[in-house]
């Protein structure tokens, strides 16, 4: 596996011919995107009628809420994809204060009877969740942060890096796992941290550390919320309250056991009628399961993993360590999403209200999902396309500088590069 941590290289020269320029993106990186937007489609258009009778709409409901968010997730593709990526560098404060009061309006404002944790800003029947917001902020801020630590060579230094890593998290905890009761996105925030944090050189065990104090809070969280502590009892035993706490569990279990080796088909589900709880989101996964079985499932995991190959693949050419951090925090982003999803509908996890990437119904994840593969692949219009010959200088543990003249160097080019370092 490629090394995405800094190397202490310099370069000495390299020539304008071999320095490369803008060249063709990875399309393969939209087509898996695209063919996930339509499997999720797919599966909410054939639920719709019987999520429909359950909550008393019509049954194009929530196809054609699905539709519009598809629509929407391709304008945000576009925009995050066309602007300058580093554009999107210098433009960290306006996210985060942009994430900072969405997240304020969703504390403030009345929380729906269905669903009573502030995570959502609701408008008439439009609603917004907060976290996706806060997640594509912190995305572009810590890229750039750890970015300049890595130029300035202060990435292990405790006071300017390490603490203001710890003051984020600490806000992460309080605001998302504590007030806004979603322990799930927190987990996928601090992953994603913790991620692009180590690909930045930070060491392994200061993470660790880090990572141990997250642990108690998480104890510490769940003891002292009752439906929580129901969840992990769960959890522990699916099977051992089957009509009340465990009903979310089994009934996945049940609908994934329905699927069989190739499904019950898209117009025989049995579990979308009332029996699944948040068969379109949280769910739907199982619901995928019971209608394309075992050789379905297989097929939808080897596609997202053929996805997340695809954006490590563009993070190991990256051609800059802001770019390359972006691309590790959109990759752990999504896919410890996935496992958390995926996980908790197996049994494997403790459930989680968290959505699926681009199967699961919901606007708002939808949309800042497309936009952060759209930063991926505006990135991958720079990355390496044939590994060009550099001389470098690798500095030595003896202090003195070693050239390697005439290897071939693994890293990426950019086309704002000079032509003499």
């Amino acid at each position: 596996m490629a090394d995405l941590r800094p190397r202490r290289l310099s370069r000495v020269a390299v020539s304008q011919s071999e320095m490369g320029r803008k060249h063709r993106p990875d399309y393969w990186l939209v087509t898996f995107t695209v063919v996930l937007l339509v499997v999720g489609i797919v599966v909410v258009y054939a639920i719709s009628p019987a999520l429909s009778i359950s909550t008393g709409v019509s049954n194009n409901y929530y196809v054609t809420r699905q539709l519009l968010a598809v629509v929407l997730s391709v304008v945000a593709f576009i925009i995050t994809s066309q602007v300058p990526i580093e554009r999107w560098r210098q433009a960290y404060k306006p996210l985060l204060l942009m994430a900072a009061l969405a997240t304020g309006l969703a504390l403030v404002l009345p929380a729906a009877a269905q669903f009573p944790a502030h995570r959502w800003v609701r408008l008439g029947s439009l609603s917004f969740q907060s976290v996706e917001l806060l997640k594509f902020a912190i995305l572009i801020w810590l890229a750039g942060f750890l970015a300049a630590r890595i130029r300035s060579g202060e990435v292990k230094d405790s006071r300017k890096t390490l603490k203001p890593l710890v003051i984020a998290v600490v806000v992460i905890g309080v605001i998302v796992a504590g007030v806004q009761s979603d322990l799930g996105s927190a987990g996928v925030l601090v992953a994603m941290m913790a991620t692009m944090a180590y690909v930045a050189g930070l060491p392994l065990k200061r993470i660790m550390l880090i990572g141990g104090i997250i642990l108690i809070g998480l104890v510490l969280a769940i003891s002292a919320v009752p439906y929580r502590r129901a969840r992990l009892m769960t959890y522990l035993h699916p099977a051992q309250d089957c009509q009340t706490t465990g009903w979310q569990a089994c009934q996945a279990l049940i609908s994934i056991g329905s699927g069989g080796m190739i499904g019950l088909g898209l117009g025989r589900s049995i579990e979308a009628y009332g029996y699944l709880p948040e068969a379109a989101n949280d769910s739907i996964f199982a619901v995928f399961a019971e209608k394309f079985g075992f050789v379905g499932c297989a097929i939808l995991l080897g596609l997202f993993v053929a996805f997340f190959n695809r954006i490590k693949s563009i993070a190991v050419r990256a051609p800059d360590d802001f770019s390359r951090l972006v691309c590790m925090g959109v990759l752990s982003w999504l896919a410890v999403q996935a496992v958390i999803n995926i996980g908790a509908m197996v049994g494997l996890l403790p459930l989680k209200g968290i959505t699926l990437p681009f199967v699961s119904y919901g606007g708002t994840s939808v949309i800042f999902s497309a936009a952060a593969i759209g930063l991926v692949f505006q990135i991958s219009r720079y990355t390496s396309h044939s590994i060009p010959k550099i001389r470098e200088v690798k500095t030595g543990r003896d202090g003195h500088d070693h050239p390697f003249d005439g290897r071939r160097h693994r890293g990426a080019y950019h086309p704002n590069l000079s032509s003499s370092a």
